[in-house]
């Protein structure tokens, strides 16, 4: 039987755990990303049970995943698949939960009893210790939604999971939508930009049909715009060029004008045997008891012409040769990067991007300068698999609009011809409501 002292630290824990959570929605950015260094390969996938889902199972390799909202999701087949690594044998107790994001990123208003069924955390239980592996890991996969947690409205989340129950011990988070469709969304992408005429860049025109809604006033609708799942030159809410009853366009948009960038580099790193594509040499170090690659030297791209190759984007696949078992048959290795250079830059710096990453340009993926290689360089700890990714320069200024975002014109090359995919988010809080709902993704 409950005793009044226990009621008593009942309530101090939960009240410790409210003031953390408080704590970390003021610091942190509300994005798909690793927080410690002993967490790897945290990956956001379609779940293979959910073998009805027309949103994603139909492409085998669906671009980042989203749910669509109804009273039964599992049912219909959407679930996600969240799955990373924790570098060791050693069993830890994950918890997750669930935070309602408006569209510009930061937490709404609404309490969980408002947009979760279910319980508002849970635990992570199905995990896995790798096997014949020479860098010992623990793979967790957790399938969101389930029978213990659901999200009842439409719009952005991050599922948040922490060790030991405790929300100040935050390990990685998962930023995922889920969209109730409600509008329709066309949309042209242009090579011949409102600045330049089959050069670098590309431009969109939207179009969104509100015939759905109870439309009133341009205000009430947010326009966000990612391109390749990237969020340093994502487009946040321009201002529609035409407003009618029913609709709103942005045609001649120049905020909607994108860098068309180039075709993502790759390498094969599934074998610790051979050398796959684009990797020079593999060798095990005895000392460390770790498989080093060391890719080729490769080559600025940003005065060779366009060179059509078929890429998927950014995104990686874990995959190791001789086995079936991936996520716990393949092994980590340390992987180097160089990209050779007389003298470093001094006004900006250059970053790895891809999914592997996470899209983010943090101090973990920024390559350093090595005056002996007379080369930027950047050692990366990878498992076995296939990589895409492009070197991104960041400016140490902001332009003209007061942002820091990168660039490729200086690393890769910008083409108009290259093969991007732009996808664009609908947000709608009309006159008095507490929250964006996610009413229209398109992809083009």
């Amino acid at each position: 039987m409950r005793t009044k002292n226990d009621n008593m630290r009942r309530a101090i824990y939960i009240l410790m755990m409210v003031l953390a959570a408080n704590m970390l929605r003021a610091e942190i950015p509300y994005q798909t990303m690793i927080v410690i260094d002993r967490i790897a390969s945290l990956r956001v996938q379609y779940a293979p049970e959910a073998l009805g889902n027309d949103v994603g199972m139909a492409n085998p390799h669906p671009e980042r995943p989203f749910l669509v909202l109804s009273d039964d999701m599992i049912g219909d087949g959407q679930q996600l698949e969240i799955s990373f690594d924790e570098l060791s044998h050693a069993t830890r107790h994950y918890t997750y939960s669930l935070v309602h994001l408006n569209a510009d990123g930061k937490p709404s208003k609404l309490s969980p009893a408002e947009y979760i069924r279910g319980f508002n955390t849970g635990d992570i239980t199905d995990y896995e210790h790798s096997f014949n592996t020479s860098q010992l890991y623990t793979h967790y996969r957790l399938l969101f939604p389930n029978e213990d947690m659901q999200p009842t409205v439409s719009g952005d989340y991050a599922l948040m999971i922490y060790e030991d129950a405790n929300p100040s011990n935050l390990r990685a988070m998962v930023r995922f939508q889920v969209v109730e469709p409600a509008v329709r969304i066309n949309a042209d992408l242009r090579t011949n930009t409102d600045i330049e005429f089959a050069g670098r860049y590309q431009q969109l025109d939207i179009r969104v049909d509100m015939q759905g809604l109870r439309f009133t006033s341009p205000e009430e609708v947010t326009l966000v715009v990612e391109q390749n799942g990237r969020s340093d030159n994502r487009v946040f809410n321009p201002r529609p060029t035409f407003i009618e009853p029913q609709r709103l366009t942005w045609e001649h948009c120049k905020p909607l004008i994108f860098e068309g960038g180039n075709e993502y580099r790759h390498i094969d790193l599934s074998s610790v045997y051979f050398m796959g594509y684009g990797v020079n040499h593999i060798r095990f170090d005895h000392e460390e008891n770790l498989y080093e690659a060391e890719l080729f030297e490769q080559e600025w791209r940003n005065d060779w012409p366009y060179l059509s190759e078929p890429d998927l984007n950014g995104q990686y696949v874990i995959n190791a040769e001789r086995t079936d078992a991936d996520d716990t048959e393949a092994d980590y290795m340390w992987v180097t990067f160089s990209l050779p250079a007389p003298s470093p830059m001094f006004d900006g710096s250059i970053y790895l991007l891809g999914d592997a990453w996470n899209n983010l340009l943090r101090p973990d993926n920024r390559m350093t300068y090595d005056n002996n290689r007379h080369a930027y360089v950047c050692r990366q700890f990878l498992k076995q698999g296939g990589y895409e990714w492009q070197y991104v320069f960041l400016p140490k200024q902001p332009d003209a609009l007061g942002q820091r975002k990168g660039t490729l014109l200086r690393t890769e090359g910008s083409h108009w011809q290259t093969g991007n995919t732009y996808r664009i988010y609908v947000y709608y809080r009309p006159f008095g409501a507490r929250y964006d709902r996610l009413v229209g993704i398109e992809e083009r």
